[in-house]
């Protein structure tokens, strides 16, 4: 079963309580997204590691519940 947009949400939201999330549906499918957080957990990060950080806190749904997510994360400016 697909996850849907609000529990991505309530996973990313339950991980970084403080920052904002966007959540688009790219194919319409509830099976393909892209999310947009900037948190200020991501300071000072890397890529790599703001998308581990994002990976870890969906517990490996990413491949399964999730087919695909693509992220763009940020710390604030």
């Amino acid at each position: 079963m697909p996850m849907s947009i609000a529990d991505l949400e309530t996973s990313l939201r339950e991980a970084f309580p403080d920052a904002e999330i966007a959540i688009d549906d790219l194919a319409g499918d509830g099976d393909h997204y892209r999310a947009r957080i900037v948190s200020p957990a991501f300071a000072g990060l890397s890529r790599v590691k703001q998308h581990q950080l994002v990976y870890g806190a969906l517990k490996g749904r990413v491949g399964g519940e999730l087919h695909a997510l693509a992220l763009e994360t940020s710390a604030p400016a």
